[in-house]
């Protein structure tokens, strides 16, 4: 599923426009881009949370020469899913 798919379906289950799903879906992601970039957590219960994570610097490889390279430290964002979700996906027997 691609955004305008998922825009389509909010909007169809929502009894909304297209339209009005869309700038509520691109206001939702650009806020939670924006509070994990500010180092917030931003948490959903029953979906998940969506973080940012300090990753340390570390020794790689280049996979066309196999010459060793520096990887510096950096912060990436992650995302944790919640019960109901994990559930969702892989329900228990």
């Amino acid at each position: 599923m691609n955004k305008s798919e998922l825009i389509d379906a909010v909007a169809d289950k929502a009894e909304v426009t297209k339209k009005q799903a869309d700038m509520v879906i691109s206001a939702t992601i650009e806020t939670i881009m924006e509070a994990v970039a500010g180092d917030d957590k931003v948490t959903l219960v029953g979906f998940g949370s969506f973080e940012s994570r300090d990753r340390k610097a570390r020794e790689g490889r280049n996979p066309k020469t196999n010459e060793k390279m520096h990887i510096p430290a950096t912060k990436v964002p992650a995302f944790s899913a919640g019960k109901k979700f994990k559930e969702a996906v892989a329900p228990k027997d």
